[in-house]
C-alpha cells in the first residue's frame, strides 16, 4: 500500500503545473466541464475580456477593438465549421480577475488585448500566440526630456493601471538600479476606474508623466493621441507572448481556437472606425497650468460653499465646471446653458433657482440639480461612491431615464448595472455613442487629476 501512495505522489509531482490544482478545495469547488460541444448547446461562447472602451466592443453598430474584429472572426469560424447559432457574449472583467473567472467558470475563452501576468496565468491552458515576443515600452509625451537608459529614469513614477504585466519588469530594473546605488522605479497605481487608453490619454496631457504599456497598444494609440511618444528604446521586457486563455479541461475549445488563429490574418482597415470615432473624443488638457489654478482659486469659495451644502466633493464639482467652462463663468453653451457649470434655465428652475447668470446661482443651480437626481436615481446605498458620482454626471448630460434604460439593458445582459465604468457605459457606447461616455471618462479624469493635488489646492487652516 505504501509503494502504491508513493507511486501516486511521484506521479503527482511529475505532472506540469498547469494540470495540478492549487489546493485541495479546488479539486471540490472546480465546475462542472464546458468544452465545446457544452458551449454548441448552450449557443453561448462566454468571451471574458479586459476593461476596455477600445479592445472589444461597439460605438453606434462600429466595431472599434482590435480583439472585437478576431473575436467576431471566430464566432463565424465556429458557424460555419458546424452550421448553428453560436453567439458571443461578452464579459467585461478586471484585469486582474480575468483568469480566476476562467477558473472558477465564468467564462470559456480569455481574450486579452494585453499582456496578464504571468503569475496568474497557472491551471489555464493558452493557445498559440496571437504575438510573439510583446515589447514593453515606456511612454510619455512630446516635449519631455528623452531619457537615453533606465538609470536615467532612476527615481521617475511610471503610472500603470491595476494588473500590469509591466510591475514584473520593474522589479527587475530595479535590482539592477540597486546594484548601481540607483533609486529604483516608482509605481503609482492609478484608480481603478482609468483604463490603459486613458492613462496614454493623462500622459499625453501631462497628468502623469510616465506609464508602461505593450508596445502594439501604445503605437495603435499613438495615430489617436499625436502627442504621445513612444520611448522604444526603452524595453522593460520583451520574453511575454500575447495569448487568449481556456480552461485546461476544454481541449476541443483550444484546439479549434488555435487552428482558427494559424490562418487568422486582421482586416487590413480594422482600425479605421477607431481611429475616426475616439480621435474626436480622447481630448483631456492638462488642467493645473497656472492660468487655470488662478481660475480654480477665483471659484472655489462659492464651489465648497454649495459642495458642502449638497454633500458633493467640491473638487468633482471643479473638474464638472473644468469640462463644461474651462473654468469661465461667463461661458456660453448651446441650448441656453450658460456659466460656470453650463446648466440650462430649465433645469435651474426645476430645482428652484431663476438667475443663473449670477456666479453664485449658477454653481447652487448645478449642485441642487446633481443632488435631486441623485435623491431620485442613484440613493441605493449599495452603489460605490465613485460610480454613483459617474452616473449622476451621465444623468447631469443625458437625463436620468436614460441612464436607468441603460442600467436595465446591462442587467438583461449579465452586466453589472450598479458600475458605470466599463459596464453600463458598455450599452452607452452601443446605443447612445461616445458623447455622454466621454462625458463622464473626461470630468473623471479632471477630478482625479485635481485630487492627485488637494493639498496644493486646498487652503490650509492654521490653528492657533
Amino acid at each position: 500500500m505504501l509503494r502504491i501512495l508513493l507511486g501516486l505522489w511521484l506521479a503527482l509531482l511529475c505532472m506540469p503545473a498547469s494540470a495540478r490544482l492549487a489546493d485541495p478545495q479546488q479539486a471540490w469547488n472546480s465546475p462542472a466541464a464546458r468544452d465545446l460541444a457544452q458551449i454548441r448547446r448552450s449557443g453561448e461562447l462566454r468571451v471574458l475580456v479586459n476593461e476596455s472602451r477600445a479592445s472589444s466592443g461597439e460605438v453606434r453598430g462600429q466595431a472599434v477593438g482590435g480583439e472585437y474584429h478576431r473575436l467576431k472572426a471566430f464566432e463565424r469560424y465556429l458557424n460555419q465549421r458546424q452550421q448553428g447559432s453560436l453567439r458571443l457574449k461578452l464579459l467585461p472583467r478586471p484585469k486582474t480577475d480575468l483568469l480566476k473567472a476562467l477558473q472558477r467558470g465564468d467564462g470559456d475563452l480569455v481574450a486579452s488585448s494585453e499582456l496578464l501576468q504571468s503569475e496568474a496565468a497557472i491551471h489555464v491552458s493558452s493557445s498559440q500566440a496571437l504575438r510573439e515576443a510583446v515589447p514593453l515600452v515606456v511612454v510619455t509625451r512630446q516635449g519631455v526630456r528623452r531619457n537615453l537608459r533606465f538609470e536615467h529614469m532612476a527615481g521617475r513614477s511610471l503610472a500603470l493601471p491595476r494588473g500590469s504585466a509591466a510591475v514584473e519588469a520593474v522589479r527587475r530594473i530595479n535590482q539592477q538600479l540597486a546594484e548601481r546605488k540607483l533609486a529604483p522605479l516608482m509605481i503609482e497605481w492609478v484608480d481603478d476606474s482609468l483604463a490603459v487608453e486613458d492613462v496614454l490619454e493623462m500622459v499625453q496631457a501631462g497628468i502623469y508623466n510616465y506609464s508602461a504599456v505593450e508596445q502594439p497598444l501604445a503605437e495603435r494609440w499613438s495615430k489617436v493621441l499625436p502627442r504621445l511618444r513612444i520611448d522604444r528604446h526603452l524595453v522593460l521586457d520583451n520574453r511575454r507572448d500575447l495569448n487568449w486563455y481556456v480552461r485546461p479541461d476544454a481541449p476541443t475549445l483550444r484546439a479549434s481556437l488555435d487552428a482558427f488563429l494559424e490562418d487568422y490574418r486582421a482586416p487590413a482597415d480594422q482600425d479605421s472606425a477607431f481611429q475616426r470615432v475616439y480621435r474626436r473624443s480622447y481630448k483631456v488638457h492638462y488642467p493645473l497650468n497656472r492660468a487655470d489654478r488662478q481660475r480654480l482659486e477665483k471659484v472655489r469659495p462659492v464651489l465648497q460653499k454649495y459642495a458642502a451644502q449638497q454633500d458633493f466633493d467640491w473638487l468633482a464639482l471643479a473638474a464638472i465646471a473644468y469640462k463644461e467652462s474651462s473654468l469661465n463663468p461667463a461661458a456660453r453653451g448651446a441650448n441656453g446653458a450658460s456659466g460656470l457649470m453650463q446648466i440650462t434655465p430649465a433645469a435651474a428652475r426645476s430645482v428652484g433657482v431663476g438667475n443663473i447668470a449670477a456666479l453664485d446661482s449658477n454653481v447652487q443651480a448645478a449642485t441642487r440639480y446633481m443632488a435631486k437626481i441623485r435623491r431620485s436615481f442613484f440613493a441605493n446605498p449599495r452603489l460605490d461612491p465613485d460610480e454613483r458620482l459617474a452616473f449622476i454626471l451621465a444623468a447631469y448630460n443625458m437625463g436620468p431615464q436614460r441612464v436607468q434604460s441603460l442600467r436595465a439593458e446591462a442587467r438583461r445582459r449579465g452586466l453589472d448595472a450598479d458600475r458605470w465604468f466599463f459596464q453600463v457605459e458598455r450599452i452607452a457606447l452601443e446605443q447612445v455613442g461616445m458623447g455622454p461616455v466621454s462625458y463622464v471618462a473626461a470630468v473623471n479624469k479632471y477630478r482625479l487629476a485635481f485630487d492627485r493635488e488637494r493639498d496644493v489646492l486646498e487652503p490650509r487652516v492654521v490653528h492657533k
